[in-house]
């Protein structure tokens, strides 16, 4: 799958922009402030139907206007695909492929796969459990509507047991009969995802390593751990022993939804001692692993989108990082960057079809015809 053309009108800083014939590196260089992340964002809207960093669909229209338009042009082998978006605030979100309206715009979800790496995603060391349990996830619901189901479910269910805590409470009752009926669901969905989660993590794991000990040139040794609650003990026993606690608490206090991915460095946690670099590089190693994953899944490789990754990484890092993604296990890619020289500096070493772009006040100029 690859990116051939892509079109803007109205989308975030830009009136209009057309870029056609990318090739398998493409690079979008330029100031801060120049609409470089708002280019990759547009290729991630094609392909999940909305923004990457603005959910809110109007949010991203160029302000004074009330429309914008996304087209862009793929190749799978011999295959045209064409995909358009439009929003207009006040209508339905136009979203079709090769000028078929979708029913559902999650029936597009998985037909363009793509993986993308911003400076952002250092809230996978550092943030909370939520983050990393929203990775997890992300990743599996891609591909497995079972478990987007289950776990759909699993969160209706426990808003559905929090109120009727709140309401025991209020009310200084129980009701042991009342509570089972949840009680019996959460146990249902929470260990088809947690059976799920272990699976996943399991082949993540050596994948994760690999890219790791890669682009740190095997100097460092990193492992993941995967913590559940329900690793110690079975969900039904959890939810017994801990129901005076939650009654108390007025929320359900065990479950999958406290699960957790523990991230060391040499035997102790990344977020404690890492360096930017090695934090960077464990972000890094872990999107990478994502990517992996999608691709043995969907059977061909998945685009790559790089925001502003190279800084904070030393240059042997970025070097090991390019060698990487460059080879033939990676599809097509999008980097952008601050430096054009750093950029140039790179494609020198690498023998790949590769564009610069740069971009200044919302006009796009080939730098390396």
């Amino acid at each position: 799958m690859q990116l051939d053309s892509l079109n803007l009108v109205n989308f975030k800083n830009f009136n209009q922009l057309e870029i056609n014939n990318l090739l398998k590196i493409n690079c979008f260089v330029g100031k801060n402030g120049e609409g470089k992340t708002n280019l990759l964002d547009a290729i991630y809207y094609l392909s999940f139907t909305k923004s990457y960093f603005n959910t809110i669909d109007s949010e991203n229209i160029k302000y004074n206007n009330d429309f914008f338009v996304l087209q862009g042009k793929y190749k799978n082998s011999d295959e045209i695909i064409d995909v358009y978006c439009g929003v207009k605030p006040g209508h339905k979100k136009k979203f079709t492929l090769n000028k078929k309206t979708y029913k559902k715009l999650s029936d597009h979800i998985g037909l363009i796969p793509l993986v993308i790496i911003t400076p952002s995603d250092i809230n996978l060391i550092i943030g909370g459990s939520a983050v990393r349990r929203k990775f997890i996830d992300g990743v599996i619901s891609q591909f497995d509507k079972e478990y987007l189901n289950a776990l759909l479910k699993y969160n209706r269910v426990i808003e559905h047991r929090n109120k009727l805590l709140k309401q025991f409470a209020k009310n200084n009752i129980f009701d042991k009969d009342s509570i089972s009926v949840w009680d019996e669901q959460l146990i249902n969905y929470g260990n088809k995802i947690y059976k799920k989660r272990t699976d996943f993590i399991q082949k993540l794991i050596p994948v994760f390593q690999k890219f790791y000990s890669f682009i740190s040139d095997d100097n460092e040794r990193v492992e993941l751990f995967y913590k559940s609650q329900l690793t110690e003990a079975d969900f039904k026993s959890l939810l017994q022993k801990n129901i005076s606690k939650d009654t108390i608490l007025q929320y359900t206090s065990v479950g999958i939804h406290k699960d957790d991915l523990i991230l060391t460095l040499e035997g102790r946690q990344i977020k404690k001692i890492g360096s930017q670099g090695q934090k960077k590089t464990y972000f890094l190693s872990l999107k990478l692993a994502q990517f992996e994953f999608i691709k043995q899944i969907c059977g061909f490789k998945p685009l790559l989108l790089f925001d502003d990754v190279f800084d904070k990484l030393d240059a042997d890092r970025v070097s090991q990082l390019i060698k990487l993604v460059s080879d033939n296990n990676f599809g097509q890619i999008f980097i952008t960057d601050t430096s054009i020289d750093r950029l140039q500096k790179i494609l020198l070493d690498i023998d790949i079809p590769s564009k610069i772009y740069e971009l200044y006040n919302q006009t796009i100029t080939l730098k390396n015809k």
